[in-house]
């Protein structure tokens, strides 16, 4: 059965290409694949953020408030309208990273966000997650707002299956046809050789990792797919090592 709460610490570092590498290199000794990155190969996870008219969720997270909300519908890789996918909604109090998700059929989740039906009760449908997402919605007038899509491979530790590493690439958006079902293309918003790496442990990281880290100079970075686009879509601004 697919995890529908985390409640950990998510840490990002920007890395080069030839820091990805090496890190690649390490990483078997310690930890093995995820069930999607079979073989070690990258697998690609779209998503749609939802926001009001005036993309009040992410101008508040930009401003870095002690709390901020998301809200998004996930799947991996392009889905059709009968495809399992995941609406997530995703807490950040004091540094803590709170997600809670159920999964649903696109079609349902459309239907939902369209004209307000909510799904019937099915096995796969976690009824207290999805009335927390329903007041959410309700509450801020949320729409589909951005696609953002990237390629993925990712880690577990094998003696912590609570640590996990991910490396992202490709990201890539649009604010036009913003489905899930609609393709899986956009504008990139990384230069190339700029990988996004994140780091989620639900407690300590393991020494060996911060050993790692400590080895490579490397040190968290503040960043957020959906904040990235914003800033440079709609604020105009300039984000280094970004497209622009």
């Amino acid at each position: 059965m697919a995890i529908e709460v985390f409640n950990r610490r998510e840490i990002k570092y920007k890395l080069t290409d030839e820091i990805y590498r090496k890190l690649r290199n390490v990483l078997d000794d310690y930890m093995e694949v995820d069930a999607f990155s079979r073989n070690g190969e990258f697998y690609t996870i779209c998503n749609v953020y939802y926001d009001t008219l005036n993309s009040d969720l992410i101008q508040t997270s930009l401003e870095k408030p002690t709390y901020k909300e998301k809200l998004r519908l996930r799947s991996y890789g392009v889905a059709s309208q009968s495809d399992k996918v995941y609406l997530e909604i995703k807490k950040k109090f004091n540094g803590r990273v709170y997600k809670r998700r159920t999964s649903l059929n696109l079609e349902e989740a459309y239907r939902y966000f369209d004209t307000g039906e909510k799904p019937k009760p099915k096995s796969y449908l976690n009824r207290q997650v999805f009335n927390e997402i329903d007041y959410m919605t309700s509450r801020h007038l949320l729409r589909p707002t951005i696609y953002l899509s990237y390629d993925r491979n990712a880690y577990f530790s094998k003696e912590d299956r609570g640590f996990r590493i991910t490396f992202d690439t490709n990201i890539r958006t649009r604010r036009t046809e913003v489905g899930l079902d609609l393709g899986n293309y956009g504008e990139p918003i990384l230069e190339p050789g700029i990988w996004i790496m994140e780091a989620k442990a639900e407690g300590a990281v393991p020494m060996w990792f911060s050993k790692l880290l400590s080895a490579n100079s490397l040190y968290p970075s503040s960043f957020s797919k959906y904040g990235t686009e914003y800033k440079i879509n709609i604020l105009g601004m300039e984000v280094p090592g970004m497209k622009i």
